[in-house]
C-alpha cells in the first residue's frame, strides 16, 4: 500500500523578539504544540519585506495559514479559532 497523503501546508509566522505581540503569538503556537515556521525578522536579510509584501503593513506578527489566510496582530482567541477551523487543534 502506497501512502499517498499530502503533507499538511505549514503555518508560518513572521516575528522579532523585541515584539511583545509576536512573543505572545509564538508564546501561544508553541503552547498549544502547533507545528509552523518562525521567520524572525532580524536574522533573515529578506523576511520584513516578505511580512510587508503578504499584509500590506508594517504591523508584526504575520501569521500566514495553509489556506491562503493570514492575520496581522492577532489575538490569541482569533489565532485559536483560526487553528481549530482549520484543524489543527480541537
Amino acid at each position: 500500500m502506497t501512502d499517498t497523503t499530502v503533507p499538511a501546508a505549514r503555518i508560518t509566522m513572521y516575528g522579532a523578539e523585541w515584539c511583545g505581540d509576536c512573543r505572545r503569538s509564538k508564546s501561544l503556537l508553541d503552547r498549544l504544540e502547533v507545528d509552523y515556521d518562525y521567520v524572525d525578522l532580524l536574522l533573515v536579510e529578506d523576511g520584513a519585506d516578505r511580512a510587508r509584501a503578504i499584509s500590506g503593513r508594517t504591523n508584526i506578527p504575520v501569521i500566514v495559514f495553509p489556506d491562503d489566510t493570514h492575520m496581522v496582530e492577532p489575538s490569541d482567541a482569533e489565532v485559536r479559532t483560526k487553528l481549530v477551523v482549520l484543524g489543527r487543534i480541537s
